[in-house]
């Protein structure tokens, strides 16, 4: 596959939406339709894994994280003409992170070497030039007849398409590590968890000292930057300065923000499951109300800077609306009081995409 010619991606670069309604034009025409025909590929795929333990969790991570996947699909709105690169490609990535993301919460080891391992595909992922290796050596589970490989490959094939890739790849591959390590350190036994992310905070959470230890942990769990890395990776012009801006825009503020919203309204579940959850560490509602809402703010400030600004500043307001539309809000009294807080004074395109989420929730699924 060719990448485009600086000509025609000339001719995509105005393209990018510029408001709530051109943006959601584009989700239902586009990027809804696309993304859901990848996930049924990858659907097909995992059904024939041999392994019955890995075909469960790959399946399920696909059933139950389908939004994770749509939502990933926004960026590909920002460039239409690169849609056949970019929407394989956050998909596929996306898969991995879901699919890996189930092996380790219900996982059969509490073994972080073996976490580290599965992650490492992550990694492969990004590098069109890494060979990939058995990500499952070191669990019981083995045989999945290559589903792993095939989406590390997709990956690799998308990305070197992606003219700009080679100016974006250092601050993608940082976002990654940040990632693994994340993974690595929330899945081990219970009782080590918050110790090791607490001594791991101590020499990453340099990067932004404003942040508590749960902050800078969540902020590290999104897929986010690396998606809008995807993005700009379009543009042949693309400078390591550049990426790297956009880079300081998303992490920490954006991408915490997405984190934090996703364990919000996810405390029930992990409770239930046993699963860490970041919302939990603070002292009160109040805290982390005020936390969560200082976050939004920080946010902002960031992408204002940055091309596009409006395109970003919907990113956060559809974060926003999406999570706090989402049907575990009403179930969980406290994560109910603190949706209405957020939602107090909502600016007019948050509401816009909450009536959306709420809409392609009852009607799409």
């Amino acid at each position: 596959m060719e990448a485009l010619s600086l000509n025609e991606f000339e001719q995509g670069r105005y393209l990018s939406p510029r408001s709530p309604i051109g943006l959601m034009s584009r989700v239902y025409k586009y990027v809804l339709p696309e993304v859901r025909e990848c996930l049924h590929f990858w659907r097909q795929d995992a059904e024939g894994i041999p392994d019955p333990e890995l075909r469960k969790q790959a399946l399920a991570s696909i059933e139950t994280k389908q939004f994770h996947c749509e939502g990933g699909g926004i960026y590909a709105a920002g460039n239409l003409s690169m849609r056949h690169i970019l929407i394989p490609l956050i998909v596929a990535y996306q898969t991995i992170s879901d699919y890996l993301d189930n092996l380790c919460d219900r996982s059969t080891s509490l073994d972080p070497a073996d976490f580290r391992l599965l992650h490492q595909s992550m990694l492969d992922a990004i590098n069109p030039k890494a060979e990939p290796v058995n990500y499952y050596a070191l669990r019981s589970e083995q045989n999945d007849g290559g589903y792993l490989h095939r989406l590390v490959r997709k990956c690799q094939e998308m990305t070197a398409c992606l003219p700009g890739y080679a100016a974006a790849a250092a601050e993608i591959h940082d976002l990654a590590v940040l990632y693994t390590d994340l993974q690595v350190y929330k899945h081990i036994r219970p009782e080590l968890r918050e110790a090791a992310l607490k001594e791991w905070w101590a020499v990453e959470g340099k990067r932004a000292p404003h942040l508590h230890w749960n902050e800078f942990a969540a902020a590290t769990g999104s897929t986010l930057g690396v998606f809008m890395l995807f993005l700009a990776s379009c543009d042949p012009r693309l400078s390591t300065s550049k990426a790297a801006s956009i880079r300081a825009a998303y992490f920490p503020h954006l991408c915490g923000l997405h984190i934090m919203l996703d364990y919000l309204i996810d405390q029930d579940e992990d409770r239930a499951g046993g699963d860490l959850n970041f919302c939990n560490y603070y002292d009160n509602t109040d805290t982390m109300l005020n936390r969560i809402a200082s976050i939004v703010e920080w946010a902002r400030k960031d992408v204002q800077n940055l091309p596009e600004t409006s395109m970003h500043r919907m990113v956060i307001e559809g974060l926003l609306a999406l999570y706090l539309s989402d049907p575990k809000v009403s179930e969980q009294r406290e994560v109910r009081s603190v949706s209405k807080r957020l939602m107090r004074r909502s600016p007019l395109t948050r509401l816009f995409f909450f009536v959306n989420s709420r809409w392609i929730r009852k009607h799409m699924y």
